[in-house]
């Protein structure tokens, strides 16, 4: 098979922390913010309220609340503050994903009557540096020195707990014994590596390295056809590089609706995306051409070279190098286990984010943070209620183009908690603004339950549905209904108007024909009145 769920940790590269390609200008601005070589960490003899080791989303998060309402916290990172999403992930991959986007609506340009004239360059490099350029403008919001100014002491170094209520720091100046009362493990996740055959002796790009990339690579082969996968394939064809995009299971983005992950499948191949998926027997090997690529996908074998091979097939949550047994923390291959509160196995040590949740997103850590907050800080015995992340409303999205967003269940999974579920779609090509965006591939779905207006989950497809599936997540979240959507009055033209549409679909379905019998008698009694 091409993946597999534990991954070779000898083939891993080590970072070398505090260091960022290429070492440019804007490289060295993101690192001065995030990492800077002359920090010295602090001083402190007093005990902690709460500890947080790993300062991305879902720590920056949980540093900056405990220290907002008085707590003494310190923040503990060994590599870049602002963890994952800053530095190789959300930002950055969002950075490249709008230029290739550019690039692709200037040779689409045609459709709309604008011409271009032969010869129009264009500079991978570019776009790359205009990247990194904007993530180090951001990086001032996770920096060191912002941290400091709002309360947090923060170490950088590695952090190993040495006790249940004790971690020591590592760093470049020595190492610290810090005490606690809480501490917060959120050292989030990394790149999988699958068990291919030669894949550490070709090498390899991940999340973590494909950002320092500044000349296109001609040829690239990208396995797996999940979220990075596919955002990163449809990303690189569009600059104009070969992409294979291989994956094991059929079609791409297999958690999502089959209809759903076709409609953006079809963009991606008119894009220039090879797919190759039901992948088997997988194999890697050095050529002075590149790397060569062997793969037997629906039954016909492909023998293929090219220069990169990009990884995308999940993320292995980082508890190694923690000391999680000596502070009696359980963990197994999906990261550390937490009950419903957030609490791992020693009551006084709590994790968030990527580290313990099946939910790998920066907005996901983001809200984890907060419960992780109110149930550390302000227990339930002294009166507060505590929060609980089984009741999150999680959203998502894959950016490609067009989108897919989805929030609550699928139908599967309401048929498989025994409810009784109506599903109504309704597709883009009968919504004005999508059509006359040139952007009316999609629909919105939605599930609501039976007997009810209960939306119990919702899917678009769109260029823009990382923004529309919000609508749904509100209307659930607050416990209303379809009848709530129903009601709102949406502007027009936009692509919005799917979600009222989609809904009215479920309003049409209920109006029975014995109700418009009754109507209809009504008004013609009306009418002689």
């Amino acid at each position: 098979m091409i993946t597999h769920p534990t991954e070779r940790m000898d083939s891993m590269p080590q970072p070398e922390y505090g260091v960022v390609f290429p070492q440019d200008e804007h490289n060295q601005k993101l690192v001065d913010n995030v990492h800077p070589s002359s920090w010295i960490n602090p001083e402190s003899r007093d005990r902690y309220n709460i500890i947080v080791i790993g300062a991305g989303t879902a720590g920056l998060v949980t540093a900056v609340i405990a220290a907002g309402v008085g707590a003494k916290v310190a923040l503990i990172e060994r590599h870049l503050m602002g963890g994952d999403c800053l530095n190789v992930g959300c930002v950055p991959s969002k950075g490249i994903l709008r230029a290739a986007r550019a690039w692709a609506d200037l040779r689409n340009a045609g459709e709309f009557g604008l011409h271009i004239p032969p010869g129009v360059k264009y500079d991978f490099g570019g776009a790359m540096t205009r990247m990194r350029k904007l993530r180090a403008r951001i990086s001032h919001t996770d920096s060191v020195h912002r941290y400091t100014k709002l309360g947090v002491d923060v170490y950088i170094g590695n952090a190993r707990f040495t006790d249940g209520d004790t971690i020591q720091v590592e760093g470049q100046a020595g190492n610290r014994t810090l005490r606690f009362a809480k501490a917060a493990i959120c050292t989030g996740a990394r790149a999988a590596v699958p068990f291919t055959p030669g894949l550490a002796e070709v090498g390899y790009l991940t999340n973590e390295t494909v950002f320092s990339l500044t000349e296109l690579p001609q040829r690239i082969g990208v396995i797996g056809a999940g979220p990075i996968g596919c955002e990163l394939a449809q990303a690189f064809a569009r600059f104009g590089s070969q992409v294979f995009l291989i994956e094991a299971q059929h079609g791409l983005m297999p958690n999502e609706d089959r209809d759903a992950a076709a409609i953006v499948e079809q963009k991606m191949v008119r894009d220039g995306v090879k797919l190759l998926c039901c992948g088997k027997e997988l194999k890697l090997s050095k050529m002075d051409s590149g790397k060569r690529l062997t793969v037997d996908s629906h039954g016909q074998y492909y023998d293929i070279t090219v220069d990169e091979i990009l990884l995308g097939i999940g993320r292995t949550p980082n508890v190694q190098g923690l000391g999680l047994e000596t502070a009696d923390v359980k963990y197994d291959r999906n990261g550390v286990m937490v009950n419903d509160r957030l609490q791992t196995t020693n009551p006084r040590i709590y994790a968030a984010g990527d580290i313990c949740s099946k939910y790998k997103f920066t907005h996901a850590a983001d809200a984890m943070a907060q419960i992780l907050i109110q149930n550390a800080l302000f227990p339930h015995p002294f009166g507060f209620a505590y929060a609980s992340a089984d009741s999150l409303v999680m959203p998502w999205c894959t950016y490609t183009e067009p989108e897919v967003a989805h929030v609550g269940m699928y139908e599967a999974d309401a048929r498989a908690k025994g409810l009784e579920v109506e599903t109504y779609t309704y597709p883009l090509t009968e919504v004005d603004r999508a059509i006359l965006d040139g952007e009316d591939e999609g629909f919105a779905r939605v599930h609501i339950q039976k007997g009810t207006d209960k939306i119990l989950g919702a899917t678009i497809v769109a260029c823009h549905a990382g923004d529309m599936i919000n609508e749904f997540s509100v209307v659930m979240k607050a416990g209303a209904g379809a009848k709530t959507i129903a009601g709102t009055i949406h502007p027009y033209p936009t692509q919005a108007e799917v979600n009222k549409k989609v809904i009215n679909l479920w309003r049409k379905a209920h109006f029975t024909n014995g109700q418009k019998n009754i109507l209809t008698k009504w008004f013609a009694w009306t009418r002689k009145s």
